[in-house]
């Protein structure tokens, strides 16, 4: 194997393939980075059995070939690189690192020893999906997403296709979220329904990697999932499970409705935060007059906090308890100036969803006594 490669080009494939290098002490070639010269394409490969990332890099073959190096070492080497061209050579049981004014050779692992990277082999059915409209549905849903060893079909993101819908939802029992796109801003080519739990991890590692300017291709074969964009591939396991049947739960007989600036709601969540019990406990109050809430809290050893909003208020007066953080995860990914906020008493779960917009919600359990 011999290669030409640029600087830029081979630290951006060794950050994105970084978050999926193992660390198996039983497996310790899971901590190396495989490089592959094959068909005129250069790609760096990681995994850790549960995940893998390719990344295809432009360069030039000399030579084709696969060997598989130290991550570490050889990303430290690379990022200190001064030089702009470095030239990659396998000699033996060694690759040595070349440049104008620096040479380096690296101790490396057959690529024969790395673990087989897993694929798909049906190409012909995918979700399409442009890279902004993927990365703002995930981060809309993925906070409401928490690993659960006692109930695994928790601890991701549910994908769910329809025919002219695709839902992606994410639960920790404690609070829901759920974003809704319709035929406009997806391709489907599955020829019937689908649904997929991806794991939280991978969720958080297609964020970090997908490129926001370049459509996105999701395929799935019922036990794996790949996500295919601008010279990537993420390949993951899915979760085997049943996501759980969350939609008994959605608040549909609305006792109180509450319609409120968003900015301003999360301000008085954040002032409110500083006086909150252990729990995180703070209070909405609705009076009879329609026009203002309140949020409350208080702590023995500190004192009391009480901020009063302009609202727009409809139904029964009520005072409900929730956990601060959970209520300010529901509306920062909230894209609206303003949020309409559902109760239905102190005991039931309540609904946020942007006003006006009803292809988002999240739900949110009260705190009780």
């Amino acid at each position: 194997m011999k290669l030409v490669i640029l600087k830029n080009n081979l630290k951006n494939a060794l950050d994105a393939v970084s978050h999926t290098v193992g660390d198996n002490a039983g497996l310790p070639i899971l901590k190396n980075v495989l490089i592959k010269a094959d068909g005129g394409l250069i790609s760096l490969s990681s995994t850790n059995l549960e995940t893998a990332i390719i990344k295809n890099v432009a360069g030039k073959i000399i030579e084709e070939g696969s060997f598989t190096l130290p991550f570490s070492l050889f990303n430290n080497i690379i990022g200190n690189i001064q030089n702009e061209k470095i030239d990659l050579e396998k000699k033996g049981s060694s690759i040595k690192i070349k440049t104008d004014n620096y040479e380096a050779v690296i101790q490396g692992v057959s690529a024969d020893d790395y673990p087989i990277i897993p694929k798909i082999n049906n190409r012909s059915e995918c979700i399409e999906i442009e890279g902004n409209i993927l990365k703002e549905i995930l981060n809309q849903v993925v906070t409401a997403a928490q690993v659960s060893e006692l109930r695994p079909e928790i601890s991701g993101v549910l994908v769910d296709l329809e025919s002219s819908a695709v839902k992606f939802i994410a639960t920790d029992t404690f609070r829901l979220a759920e974003k809704t796109i319709y035929e406009s801003d997806f391709k489907n080519q599955f020829s019937k329904g689908m649904k997929v739990i991806i794991p939280l991890k991978p969720v958080q590692e297609i964020l970090r990697v997908i490129n926001e300017k370049a459509p996105i291709k999701i395929f799935t074969d019922g036990s794996q999932i790949l996500i295919e964009s601008d010279g990537l591939e993420l390949i993951t396991r899915v979760i085997d499970g049943k996501f759980p049947d969350y939609i008994p739960i959605i608040p549909k007989n609305i006792e109180t409705e509450i319609n409120v600036d968003r900015t301003e709601l999360m301000n008085a969540l954040k002032l409110a935060s500083s006086f909150s019990s252990k729990n995180n406990e703070v209070r909405i109050r609705v009076g009879t007059d329609g026009k203002m809430m309140e949020i409350y809290s208080a702590d023995n050893a500190l004192g009391e906090n009480k901020y009063l909003l302009s609202a727009n208020i409809s139904g029964i007066p009520v005072e409900v308890s929730f956990n601060w953080r959970y209520f300010l995860d529901g509306l920062k990914n909230i894209n609206s100036d303003s949020v309409t906020i559902g109760l239905q008493g102190d005991v039931k779960p309540s609904i946020i969803r942007p006003s006006g917009d009803k292809s988002f919600f999240y739900i949110i359990m009260p705190l009780t006594n």
